[in-house]
This record gives C-alpha cells, sequence and structure tokens, in this order.
C-alpha cells in the first residue's frame, strides 16, 4: 500500500518535470527561428532581441553590466532564455492536462499566452522593455512566431514525455 501512495505523490512532480524538460527542449527552435529571422527584418528593427535585452537590463540593474564582456553577455542570455522556457514549461504541465486537445495546439496557445503575459504585461510593468504594443509590427510578429515555434515544440514534447 505504501508503495502506492508513493507513486502517486510522485506523479505531479514528474508532470512539472517533463513540462520543465519540455520547455527547455521547445527554446531551442525558438531561439533559432528568431536569430534566422531577424536577418529579414528592416535594418532600423535588427537590434538585440528581447531575451539579450532583459539579460542586459537584469545585469546592470544587479550592477555587475559593467564587469561583463559581449561573450559574457550572450552566455548569460542563453542560460536565463532556456530556463525561462524551462520555468514557462513547468506552469504548462498542470494547465495542458486539463484541456482536451491535442498537445501541439495547447502548446501553441501557451505559447501565445506566454507572449501576451511577457510582452504586454510582466517585461512593462518591470520596467524591462517597452510593452508590446509599442514595437514595430514586423519584429512583433516575429516574436509572437517564435512564440507559436516554441509551443508547438514544447506542447508536442510535454505530450510525448507526459504519455510514456
Amino acid at each position: 500500500m505504501r508503495y502506492a501512495s508513493n507513486t502517486v505523490k510522485a506523479q505531479p512532480s514528474l508532470s512539472w518535470l517533463s513540462g520543465a524538460i519540455a520547455g527547455f527542449i521547445g527554446t531551442a527552435p525558438m531561439t533559432i527561428f528568431m536569430l534566422l529571422t531577424q536577418r529579414f527584418l528592416p535594418k532600423g528593427q535588427r537590434y538585440a532581441l528581447p531575451p539579450e535585452i532583459i539579460t542586459e537590463e537584469l545585469a546592470h540593474r544587479a550592477h555587475v553590466r559593467h564587469h561583463m564582456n559581449k561573450q559574457l553577455v550572450l552566455a548569460a542570455t542563453t542560460v536565463s532564455h532556456f530556463g525561462y522556457g524551462a520555468a514557462m514549461g513547468a506552469l504548462y504541465s498542470p494547465l495542458g492536462k486539463k484541456l482536451p486537445l491535442p498537445g501541439l495546439l495547447k502548446g501553441v496557445l501557451f505559447g501565445l499566452v506566454v507572449w501576451a503575459a511577457s510582452y504586454l504585461a510582466l517585461l512593462p510593468m518591470s520596467g524591462m522593455s517597452e510593452s508590446g504594443q509599442r514595437e514595430p509590427v514586423r519584429r512583433n510578429l516575429m516574436m509572437i512566431a517564435a512564440h507559436v515555434v516554441w509551443g508547438s515544440a514544447m506542447g508536442a514534447t510535454a505530450d510525448t514525455l507526459m504519455h510514456q
């Protein structure tokens, strides 16, 4: 009896872990997508991508930015971007189980929610970046599409991991 009880208690944490792994994995194609599509933006819109802007702002607020060269900024950006993707994937896992939709579609919807919550609320309210409403349309479309890429990869991966 005790074994069955421990198995049931372990299940939710495995779900969160599966979601975090899926979010981490989904960040790879998202990052590649952003780097590839950024070069198709008009020249004046090819400035740093949001993960780098956010990382530099956090480093500035922590009074360490002046100690960081470009390589350290890019390394910190990569770590923080994948960490945020994993954290959002962990949040997805309990929500994803409640929607009776294919994992890919649930992931896309969640990716759009993450974009909206991050770029229309969280980042502007924290002073990390301008609201998505103030960004150029093509740059916004690139970031929305990047979140669709992340969400689809994360959702499909989470679905696979949770049904093994």
